[in-house]
């Protein structure tokens, strides 16, 4: 595995025909999907895979067999945060058998957590894990923001980099100050608009929702930014954008970009759209329009290349 980590790794969504059930065709589509389409890595089990909804034999299937599928041709990591810190540990074990060469760590969600404890829980954990670890910055969903002195701690602790989701370019920025003369630590946004800027800025590169759909969009996107390609990174940025406003947008709750990604990705005939409870699928009249936007998007992408 080439350090530092970089380049477009998508959040894997997670095939399913119920919530304990993988959809097998649908992952080996999918994984087939992402590795013709160039990406440089895959995050199995993170807030897009919806991995607290899933059983730990189920999350356990799912990195066993997208490791097979993979079969080494790029790195795979694997989201081992929970509210119990030995089944962290007993997950990161697990995918470590499973093929995982990575393992992701996010703050314990649930109950809040001071910059003090969160770098004790680093201490402990890091202590027990059998795999390299990358941080997983997501206050939206943990309570917990973590602080540059925390993420600096990690690094310490032997963190490869950091996944940044929490839509804060000042911080990001601070992020990739911070860390600009450790060459083996990865500062990835978790931002997909923000991928230009953190690649010219000195960033490494992006976990990027919308790469489940349109892999080649952003690895396009990502080298456009590396060669300071900028005509082509507003006509790139131009098809993200209407992604945002599109498929991210359908529907009127807060999951919206979970369960669109799943139902784009159903529309294209590459998985099924099913999500796992709480989560609630999409009625036949989204699922129209979302069959017409990603035909606009699909049609935008052929005026690009040609």
């Amino acid at each position: 595995m080439k350090m530092p980590l970089r380049g477009i790794i998508p959040p894997v969504i997670t095939p399913l025909l119920s919530d304990s059930e993988i959809d097998m065709e649908g992952l080996y589509n999918l994984i087939r999907h992402l590795v013709s389409g160039g990406v440089h890595g895959l995050f199995l089990l993170g807030t897009t895979g919806e991995a607290t909804s899933l059983q730990y034999k189920t999350r356990e299937n799912v990195v066993k067999r997208s490791c097979d599928l993979v079969a080494g041709k790029i790195p795979v990591m694997a989201g081992i945060t929970d509210t119990s810190f030995e089944s962290s540990v007993e997950m990161a074990y697990c995918y470590k058998e499973a093929g995982a060469d990575v393992v992701v760590v996010a703050p314990p969600y649930y109950i809040p957590v001071s910059q003090p404890e969160m770098i004790k829980y680093l201490e402990d954990l890091s202590a027990k894990l059998p795999l390299p670890f990358i941080l997983y910055n997501i206050p939206g969903y943990t309570k917990h923001h973590l602080s540059v002195e925390t993420v600096n701690r990690a690094r310490e602790l032997g963190a490869l980099g950091i996944k940044d989701s929490s839509g804060d370019m000042l911080y990001l920025y601070s992020l990739i100050e911070k860390f600009k003369n450790f060459p083996g630590f990865s500062v990835i946004t978790g931002t997909e608009m923000f991928i230009p800027e953190t690649i010219i800025r000195g960033g490494h590169g992006a976990v990027a929702g919308g790469a489940n759909m349109f892999p080649r969009l952003f690895t396009d996107l990502y080298e456009a930014s590396i060669t300071g390609d900028f005509e082509k990174i507003k006509q790139l940025q131009q098809i993200v954008i209407k992604i945002y406003c599109t498929v991210y947008n359908l529907g009127e709750y807060n999951s919206r970009f979970i369960t669109g990604t799943k139902c784009a990705l159903s529309v294209m005939g590459i998985c099924n759209g099913y999500v796992a409870h709480p989560l609630s699928n999409f009625q036949e009249e989204d699922k129209r329009k979302m069959e017409k936007y990603i035909q606009e998007i699909e049609e935008s992408l052929m005026q690009i290349k040609s």
